[in-house]
């Protein structure tokens, strides 16, 4: 991958938050370029700062956050730079889109969804009355939804939950972005209709040309959609590589935990794997590797110094001592040699 392709540039972001009269840094300093036409999973466990990082795209901070340092570069512009609303309305929707994890509270219970995707339309693409409501119905159709031409009349409380979220990417796609983010879209769903709602999604990438964001703490959902990999941990990007990398050659001690948590690892009449300990206090400044604490492979240095990004392959890097050249030989758990043993792989 070149610089050309490069479609958003994040580097170095601090996203602060106050609450109850202190400060909270749910970002501490995260990088990562987003590759035109890629499809990007960003993992981690709750409170991790997936959706909170995603949502410094488009503007979407609580009244009571604010990006506080580093740069987002969309379009040749630092977009972190932004302070208007009317600059926002510019990106927002038209050019980074987003689908939300519970569908019923994205969508207007007062309101045929067909207008609501209408409106999306009407807004973003410029068309008008029956021009508008032509392509709305060729997006519903798009999106799976059976007969829409009579779909279009109906309101939310009419549809199933897998249905609710088929229009919600259809409000996305209506508006014709470049970049979608899907905000754990099948989070609310059971599996049969999780996986139909991932096979749409990369339909429709496909015929749409979407750059797509998946957040998501499912590991499941990341194999099958994600050509890379972001792991996310304290609000930083811990490892980052190929989704095969990331499965088969993971480099962070939290990654290891993260893949070792699996249930498909887990072995009958035997407790299933959890990673011990609790995430460190953002409300406090955070020294060496934020996870340490909860590393049973922790160095001495883990408690006193960040470590920087150490190169895996041109296209892996991870944050963390094991890989300075001086730090002694730690084999990663026997969880993740039988996942290579299982999944196969480049790697295993």
């Amino acid at each position: 991958m070149t610089s050309e392709e490069i479609i958003l540039s994040v580097k170095e972001l601090v996203v602060k938050f106050k609450l109850r009269g202190k400060v909270l840094t749910a970002i501490r300093g995260a990088s990562l370029d987003l590759y035109e036409g890629e499809s990007l999973a960003i993992v981690g466990e709750s409170g991790s700062g997936k959706s909170v990082f995603t949502k410094t795209f488009m503007g979407l901070l609580d009244a009571n956050g604010w990006i506080a340092g580093g740069n987002i570069i969309y379009g040749g512009k630092d977009i972190a730079r932004f302070d208007k609303e009317d600059d926002w309305v510019k990106i927002r929707g038209k050019q980074i889109a987003m689908v939300f994890q519970d569908p019923m509270t994205s969508l207007n219970p007062l309101k045929a969804i067909g207008k609501q995707v209408q409106e999306a339309v009407e807004l973003h693409q410029g068309l008008k009355k029956e021009e508008a409501k032509k392509t709305v119905i060729e997006i519903l159709h798009d999106v799976g939804i059976p007969n829409p031409e009579k779909r279009y009349k109906q309101y939310p409380h009419e549809f199933s939950g897998g249905m609710r979220q088929r229009v919600v990417i259809a409000i996305a796609i209506a508006c014709k972005p470049k970049i979608l983010v899907c905000d754990e879209p099948t989070t609310a769903l059971d599996v049969t209709i999780q996986a139909q709602i991932l096979a749409l999604l990369k339909a429709l990438k496909k015929k749409y040309n979407l750059t797509t964001i998946y957040i998501t703490h499912d590991l499941g959902v990341v194999a099958n959609v994600a050509d890379r990999i972001a792991v996310m941990y304290a609000g930083d990007i811990v490892e980052i590589g190929t989704s095969e990398e990331v499965f088969y050659n993971p480099q962070h001690p939290y990654t290891w935990a993260l893949l070792s948590s699996l249930p498909q690892l887990g072995a009958k009449g035997e407790p299933l794997h959890s990673i011990k300990g609790t995430p460190p206090n953002l409300f406090s400044e955070i020294k060496g590797d934020a996870f340490a604490s909860r590393n049973p492979k922790a160095l001495k240095i883990d408690f006193i110094q960040r470590p920087p990004y150490f190169t895996v392959s041109p296209t892996h890097k991870a944050k963390t001592w094991l890989l300075d050249s001086r730090a002694p030989k730690v084999e990663p758990p026997e969880s993740i040699k039988i996942l290579r043993q299982q999944w196969g792989g480049e790697n295993a």
